[in-house]
């Protein structure tokens, strides 16, 4: 079979050795002239909606005409809409979603990773439970009014109350923003930028008018930065609102995807309040001071070594398990727009809570493996701000320098790890591959058919990621504010100011990104969707590809690169 889904693609799976996606429309036989020759099909209306021949670029390559849209159903089908409003089969019943992605022989991939990560999470529960059973023993001490508590040497429950404050501010605020990004879906990319770079220069010149240098001037570039990306992004942004149009209009029609959205968003707020009690305990059981009655409860020895190691394995644990948490929502929904995508007309059953077990069974390894190596590049990044707030608060400024270039660096391995995730881990939901296979098949597959330029058009990812900053400056600013009016007795000098805040902004921005990521998830999935598959988009959902050409007319060429 030849043309520009046949023999190509045929080829291009058998090289790769991955199926083609399961109800594959292109390995049908040809029907009511279907054509993959280089002969014209019949002017019947099918080609470009009428009898007037295609243009010269087409929607295919090499000249040759693209198959017509699919053929009209027969039978009696149901009409409801989550079934797509007909059915193929005519009175037979939908599919579930294990038969339309049925794996075969499946097997419990990456297994290693999963077990690592349960032997991590067990870890974090250890530690919590010692240290807050020390905290516990002396709550006495670190309770009480601000200027008369005997605690002066650590984070106290001050700073349990501070962060039980930061966590409702960053669940508010992130309930707001899915429902501004509901209600005002035109506008949404606008308001994200004009939110979050105001927010950005206020606390920035708060921060600045305070002395605090060090968080002013952070901000004050972040902010500047967000002007420049944002004043570029203007002409992509037709394209992007149209992306988030389908993503929700979907959203609204099959699945659960909201309801998935607002557990896991709870939680990720549970996690985050478990986190920042432990936190405070570890430093109120750990922390050397001939003050610190903690030091003999329990599991004893009071050193800076201690609190140091402890933090940095807490954080790094917290950064796995909340990028499990969001990647295991990412495949969940993943499930649910490439059910939409290759099966509109014949909406599967089961779908949410079929690609929920997958996650969380056979493809449990693969998403520990891929959060791990974020987990990593973040705890990271975590420590490198740090570092870079103790050093410019102390004036080194050549460490200061220092750090804010590591910090770019991390950043930029971030952006790129992440940006992979995205697409393999789409991929895994929908074939149940392994994370380092399902990673280099999609990155082959994207670039071989230009979904790339689709890709890198759309700025539903940047937005929603500085959407989640905006909810971190909130939530960054909250604390800094509690701290200042407060006057905590162990924060005299503002040594611990750095860190509280950047646990703070911590907070805010892994909630906020647990809450956005279906949204972002369903867009990653139906351009992973259209780069294994783009026949499908042109043929079963004819208007989403019309109104691509409208406001990126360049789509015709890049789906077909």
């Amino acid at each position: 079979m030849s043309g520009p889904y046949g023999g190509g693609e045929a080829a291009y799976y058998s090289q790769q050795q991955s199926p083609p996606p399961p109800n594959s429309y292109q390995m049908q036989p040809p029907q009511n002239g279907y054509n993959y020759s280089n002969q014209p099909p019949p002017q019947d209306g099918y080609n470009n909606y009428g009898n007037q021949p295609p243009p010269n670029n087409g929607y295919a390559n090499n000249g040759q005409f693209a198959p017509p849209p699919y053929p009209p159903p027969t039978g009696n089908g149901p009409s409801d809409p989550k079934y797509g409003g007909n059915n193929f089969g005519g009175d037979a019943p939908p599919p579930s979603y294990d038969e339309v992605f049925k794996v075969e022989k499946p097997k419990y991939n990456d297994w290693w990773a999963g077990v690592l990560f349960i032997l991590t999470l067990l870890g974090f529960a250890a530690v919590s439970a010692i240290s807050i059973q020390g905290y516990s023993a002396t709550r006495d001490d670190n309770s009480g009014g601000l200027k008369g508590q005997k605690n002066n040497f650590g984070l106290t429950t001050h700073t349990i109350w501070l962060f039980l404050w930061v966590l409702l501010c960053a669940i508010i605020l992130s309930y707001a923003y899915m429902w501004v990004a509901r209600k005002f879906t035109k506008q949404f990319i606008w308001i994200t930028g004009i939110l979050n770079i105001l927010f950005g220069f206020v606390t920035a010149i708060y921060m600045l008018t305070q002395k605090y240098y060090s968080g002013g001037i952070v901000f004050l570039l972040f902010s500047v930065f967000m002007v420049i990306a944002f004043i570029s992004w203007i002409p992509r942004i037709p394209f992007s609102v149209l992306m988030l149009q389908t993503a929700i209009d979907v959203a609204k029609k099959h699945g659960h995807v909201y309801i998935v959205s607002a557990i896991g968003g709870l939680m990720a707020t549970v996690f985050a309040a478990w986190y920042s009690v432990t936190l405070v305990s570890v430093y109120v059981k750990y922390e050397p001071s001939a003050n610190n009655a903690a030091c003999k409860q329990g599991a004893g020895g009071c050193s800076q070594a201690k609190v140091i190691g402890l933090i940095a394995f807490i954080t790094f644990a917290a950064y796995w398990i909340t990028e499990v948490l969001k990647n295991v929502i990412h495949t969940t929904i993943s499930g649910v727009y490439g059910s939409w995508y290759f099966n509109s007309r014949n909406y599967p059953t089961k779908v949410t809570r079929s690609a929920l077990k997958r996650s969380l069974t056979y493809s449990f390894g693969s998403i520990s493996l891929g959060s791990l190596v974020v987990a990593i590049i973040n705890c990271l990044r975590q420590l490198c701000s740090i570092g870079k707030q103790q050093s410019s608060q102390s004036g080194d400024l050549l460490g200061t320098i220092l750090f804010c270039i590591l910090g770019c660096l991390i950043g930029l391995l971030d952006w790129a790890v992440q940006f992979v995730n995205r697409y393999a881990f789409a991929h895994i939901a929908l074939y149940g591959k392994a994370y380092i296979p399902a990673a280099k098949d999609t990155w082959t597959m994207i670039k071989d058919r230009g979904i790339d330029a689709l890709i890198n058009e759309c700025l539903i990812g940047p937005v929603l990621s500085m959407g989640a900053t905006f909810v971190a400056y909130a939530c960054a600013l909250l604390s800094y504010l509690y701290l200042v009016f407060t006057e905590p007795a162990y924060n005299s000098t503002g040594a611990y100011t750095p860190v509280v805040v950047a646990f703070a902004f911590l907070i805010g921005l892994q909630i906020c990104n647990v809450f956005t990521t279906p949204l972002g998830s369903g867009i990653d999935t139906i351009f992973v969707a259209s780069a294994w598959d783009p026949e499908v988009l042109m043929r079963d959902h004819p208007d989403l590809y019309q109104r691509m050409v409208q406001v990126y007319p360049h789509v015709q060429e890049a789906i077909h690169a």
